[in-house]
């Protein structure tokens, strides 16, 4: 076989314009219209080829250009102002910095599956890494100390390709990170930097690329070595690609790897932030450090480290909760588990609910939350599914009682909002809107934004949108080797005056792709009348093995051939980030179809709204809480937050659809008075819809959140169990084990209500109760009165708490009251009372479990003990 010797060909720039190379390894371009510019400057038909790829663009861009650019001032001018700008964003004391001084220091490093920043950067699938791209984003304008840990994908996720059936095929080119933004990480000597990851059958080798997101720094682990067997190179291969044994070996690299990764950079991170259970194995990297390093146990080294751990899960379907067989977690684990000190049994039960069952799967964020005191959905409602979807971590207590919080997505809004969009808004609300996203007065500036300029802008991005379809649907009928006649069509398809309804997502079975074409007669009617016409713009990608979400792409595809349809339905091959963009800025209602409550958060709506598209969805989600606040302001809403527990309410739910399309959505587009023929209604909805959700749901907003709730009191908490050698981390440790040896032997002993059984509303309820802590004392615990209305049913449906009160001991008596038959050492007295101020039914119970100020929350350690 022919040794092949690699080399890189890099433009030669003229030195005038060698400041376009450090801009162009600085993502912070793609959020940045100038910087754009600049690129597509140089040759707008390149930068449209290379996908707005800068890297790409100088690598490709003809050499007598590049001379002709070093000698126009008019060019050079703006780069030194795109640098300018740079230099200033990059050097700025930020939020972060001035908020919370005693958080200097500390580094959180956050990891995820995927990064969605840029098309150009292909190792994102979906929402997933959008969010994490977008939370990137949002990490570096605030200026927090963050750093991105993921995998580089040698041929990240599929690209998708539409037979003449419009039947879904996977193509998984090779990328070409040469032409892309990033670069390599290398060591003091000038080498690559490469780290060791030990697996079963031995040690497999990691490169390190680093890809620079403003001021974050994300590092990529490579696995595509020569030095690598077949089967270790391909772990870096495909993005969410093989079987279960693949994911098992992807999650390591990514968990430990990353841990390992850090060290080598000489970054020891304060907080770890596991975006969804992907990263889970980090945990144990992170605790096998702490032991080898400060000659700890287990115990102590895992308290230590859970109080710098954030887990955020983001979805409720099985498919996405990553939980493996057994035995293929005990052989990948065996390299770790001795040096931890943990049976086979112990290890395995840090991934299972009910750690008793030796045949339960190990569940990755299971694992990620036994080994973290932080944890979120991505919604108010997924928060609500999340704390019953794992209420068995914590057994007995009451639901909405669960830790888990929530902390609702947002999207980065610089860089979803259209060019001609933000240039409206930089004219109306100053060009301090990108960096304040999150502020409500000046987002309520956007009524100032006259009718005819808002809407002339909307009209233009639709027609763009329009001249996009048209030539992206060109291309694909093109590379499929249809026939001149249907290339032809593809030119005429879709109508720029239209209403355009557009729907994109992963086309997962329960987000209802193809809801509105439940009945095709209706549809007919509905898209072709010739006053009204309304057309609908489709894209997205099912999973390679989903095979439901491919047949429902197929039958997207048949209705657009329909005679009835065709022209007015399109469906848009291989859904990307561009096609994103163009879409939620060119559409005039985003749709939205899941089974609620199966749609954790979704982003692709707000995004629509930081345009001007008004929303028409399921409440479910993050839709829930902008109708909650705003309702028909915003959009509208398909029926009110029903729930089905199979398909059995999609007939019903379209209905609903055609029923608000029908009546509402449709005519208020086309209610055009007065002379200048404008949709004054639709226009003060869309104003509505920006004022209202743009300082709601954006990343600004979510990242504050993050710092405010989780990461500063990781900080403060990580902080002060690993002083002084681990001091607090050893007591906390030595208390949490007194109180779970002496738990059985609590018990409360006796109940007695001291009020009559009915109270006038505003007299308190008086309840007295006689506890037995055996070895432990009032200082190791909490006795609390569970409370509420019982809603003429027998149990209480949401409760609130009241801690009771420890009566002093008379003097020379083990107890105040001890009921026959107990040792009055060991026992105790409480009182509480409860206020009243509603009247009806409504009841109590007392109930104890451990307290210690040095835990994260109250339910740390899952003991509960009810009378």
């Amino acid at each position: 076989m022919v040794t092949l010797r690699r080399y890189t060909v890099i433009p030669r720039l003229p030195p005038a314009l060698e400041r376009l190379r450090e801009l162009s390894y600085n993502l912070s371009w793609s959020w940045t219209p100038m910087a754009q510019d600049l690129f597509a400057r140089l040759d707008p038909d390149l930068w449209r080829a290379v996908r707005g790829n800068p890297i790409e663009l100088l690598s490709r861009v003809d050499q007598a250009r590049l001379e002709e650019a070093a000698g126009d001032d008019a060019f050079t001018g703006q780069l030194e102002a795109a640098w300018q700008t740079l230099q200033r964003y990059m050097q700025r004391e930020g939020w972060f910095a001035r908020s919370f001084p005693e958080a200097a220091g500390a580094k959180i490093a956050y990891f995820s599956m995927e990064y969605g920043i840029h098309e150009c950067l292909p190792i994102y699938s979906g929402g997933l890494g959008v969010l994490a791209g977008d939370h990137v984003k949002s990490a570096s304008d605030l200026d927090i100390p963050l750093v991105g840990v993921g995998l580089f994908y040698a041929e990240g996720y599929f690209r998708q390709v539409l037979n003449a059936d419009g039947w879904q095929d996977e193509r998984y080119p090779i990328n070409d990170w040469h032409r892309m933004p990033v670069q390599p990480v290398l060591d003091d000597a000038g080498k690559r930097l490469v780290i060791d990851v030990r697996y079963p059958d031995g040690v497999v080798r990691a490169q390190l690329w680093k890809v620079q997101v403003g001021r974050v720094p994300l590092f990529l682990l490579d696995a595509n070595l020569p030095e690598n067997a077949p089967a270790d190179r391909a772990i870096t291969g495909p993005l969410y690609g093989g079987d279960q044994q693949f994911r098992v070996r992807q999650e390591i690299m990514l968990g430990i790897g990353g841990m390992h990764a850090l060290a080598a950079l000489g970054l020891s991170p304060t907080v770890c932030h596991m975006n969804e259970g992907h990263s889970a194995f980090l945990a144990i990297e992170r605790i096998g450090r702490v032991m080898r390093e400060r000659g700890v146990s287990f115990a102590v080294a895992s308290e230590a480290n859970s109080a710098g751990n954030v887990f955020t899960t983001h979805t409720p379907v099985p498919a996405g909760n990553d939980a493996f067989n057994p035995d293929l977690v005990r052989r990948y684990l065996e390299p770790y588990r001795a040096a931890l000190g943990l049976s086979d049994d112990d290890m395995l039960a840090l991934g299972r609910i009910d750690t008793a069952d030796k045949n339960a799967n190990f569940s990755m964020p299971v694992l990620a939350m036994r080994a973290s005191d932080h944890y979120n959905g991505v919604s108010a409602l997924h928060g609500e599914v999340a704390r019953k979807m794992w209420r068995g971590l914590w057994p007995g207590l009451p639901t909405h009682e669960i830790p888990i919080e929530s902390i609702t997505n947002g999207v980065h809004t610089p860089s979803w909002v259209a060019d001609e969009i933000g240039e409206l808004f930089t004219r109306y609300l100053g060009p301090r809107w990108a960096e304040h996203c999150d502020d409500p007065e000046l987002w309520a500036r956007v009524s100032e934004i006259p009718d005819t300029e808002l809407w002339q802008v909307h009209e233009h991005r639709r027609h763009r949108l329009v001249q996009h379809a048209r030539r992206w649907l060109h291309d694909a009928a093109e590379r499929r080797g249809a026939g001149r006649e249907e290339i032809d069509l593809t030119d005429e398809v879709l109508d720029p005056n239209a209403l355009t309804i557009g729907f994109a997502r992963r086309f997962a079975t329960y987000k209802r792709a193809a809801l509105l074409f439940t009945d095709v007669e209706r549809v007919r009617r509905l898209l072709m009348h010739p006053e009204r016409p309304v057309q609908l713009v489709f894209a997205g990608k099912a999973h390679p093995q989903d095979r439901g979400g491919k047949e429902l792409i197929r039958s997207i595809i048949h209705a657009s051939r329909d005679a009835g349809l065709r022209g007015r339905v399109v469906f848009l091959e291989d859904y990307d980030m561009r096609i994103a963009r163009a879409m939620v800025s060119g559409v005039d209602v985003w749709l939205n179809t899941p089974r609620r409550p199966l749609e954790a958060s979704g982003t692709s709506g707000m995004k629509a709204a930081s345009n001007g598209a008004l929303n028409l969805s399921i409440l479910d989600g993050w839709f829930v809480e902008a109708w909650d606040a705003h309702g028909r302001e915003i959009g509208w809403a398909i029926g009110r937050g029903e729930e089905y527990p199979d398909a059995s309410g999609d007939a019903r739910d379209a209905e609903l659809l055609y029923d608000v399309l029908e009546r509402e959505v449709v005519p208020l587009f086309f209610a055009r008075g007065g002379m200048d023929r404008m949709p004054r209604g639709w226009i003060r909805r869309m104003k509505s819809c920006i004022g209202k959700l743009v300082p709601m749901f954006n990343t600004s907003r979510m990242v504050r959140e993050y710092a405010k709730r989780f990461y500063v009191p990781a900080i403060k908490l990580e902080y002060k169990l690993t002083q002084s050698d681990l001091a607090a981390a050893k007591a906390l440790t030595a208390w949490k084990e007194k109180v779970r040896s002496a738990w059985p032997l609590v018990a409360v002993k006796d109940v007695r209500l001291e009020s009559n059984e009915e109270v006038a509303v505003g007299d308190p309820v008086r309840v007295s109760a006689v506890v037995d802590l055996g070895p432990l004392t009032p200082d190791d615990v909490a006795v609390e009165l569970y409370h509420g209305p019982t809603s003429g049913g027998s149990d209480i449906t949401t409760g609130s708490i009241v801690r009771m009160s420890l009566e002093p001991k008379a003097a020379g008596a083990g107890s105040g009251v001890s009921p026959a038959g107990t040792d009055g050492a060991h026992t105790w007295n409480y009182s509480g009372k409860i206020a009243t101020s509603d009247s009806g039914a409504h009841a109590f119970a007392v109930r104890v479990l451990p307290y210690n100020e040095g835990m994260t929350h109250p339910y740390e350690t899952t003991l509960l003990r009810w009378a």
